[in-house]
């Protein structure tokens, strides 16, 4: 059970309402793994995963609120993927190299590496927090994995927060969920698909699954009634996205 449906289970047990959450709501054990990191200092991750909406019912005047690990680590962050991108594209450009890391930690992609590592279990705020839908929660999942990288980096410097990243970053890469390349596949079928005399493809959304702040769209790609490609994301944009490029490969046309 994640710290979210624990606390809550606590609440709803305590009179009024009004009581701290305990602070050994976390489990550094299981943080430990999931951040591949040996913690030396609890406070700092206390302080990474503490929502300022955690502060009203804390009952502790030492609590601290993450906002300022997540303005550290997003330098952080920046400087690691720079780092990356430099080295990667030796004769890239100053503003190529700032458009692909753009890319690689807008808040929709630090949202992706956040609930990769399924950082939600472990972030302390209060129960209205809780139910912020959509792009709130979003916002609270990215500025956790920024503090996150913050408080990695003071506990165990520039090196041990570079491998927290890149990680993050591979993973995404390998799954799918983030890419460096602003490909628009859509529009590469279209043109193929037009070029051929096929018309236009129809896209159909096949499903929608997975709670409203969450959900996985499938989308399926149809030209001249014929099925192309399904593709799957966390919008129906993404998935449509993902359908072209699967119909691009059965074209053929894919560049590798």
């Amino acid at each position: 059970m994640g710290f979210v449906s624990r606390a809550l289970a606590w609440i709803k047990k305590s009179s009024g309402g009004s009581a701290a959450i305990p602070r050994e709501g976390i489990d550094f054990a299981k943080l430990e793994k999931v951040l591949q990191h040996t913690i030396r200092q609890k406070q700092l991750f206390y302080e990474a995963f503490s929502h300022r909406s955690y502060l009203q019912i804390a009952g502790d005047d030492t609590a601290v609120s993450n906002e300022r690990l997540e303005f550290l680590g997003d330098s952080v962050l920046n400087l690691v993927i720079a780092e990356y991108l430099f080295k990667l594209h030796s004769n890239a450009e100053e503003g190529e190299l700032t458009q692909i890391r753009s890319r690689l930690v807008n808040r929709k992609v630090l949202n992706i590496y956040s609930r990769n590592l399924r950082l939600e279990d472990f972030i302390l705020m209060s129960p209205s927090a809780m139910q912020i839908p959509g792009r709130g929660m979003e916002t609270i999942l990215s500025d956790a994995y920024e503090a996150v990288i913050g408080a990695i980096y003071l506990d165990g410097g520039y090196g041990e927060a570079r491998q927290f990243v890149l990680r993050s970053l591979t993973e995404a890469m390998e799954n799918g969920s983030v890419k460096t390349e602003d490909d628009n596949f859509k529009s590469r079928l279209l043109e193929l698909s037009q070029a051929g005399g096929l018309g236009a493809p129809r896209y159909v959304t096949v499903s929608k699954e997975g709670p409203e702040h969450d959900r996985t769209f499938t989308v399926e790609v149809f030209i001249e009634n014929m099925s192309y490609g399904t593709g799957f994301g966390k919008n129906k944009k993404d998935a449509e996205q993902a359908a072209a490029q699967k119909a691009l490969e059965k074209f053929g046309s894919v560049q590798g």
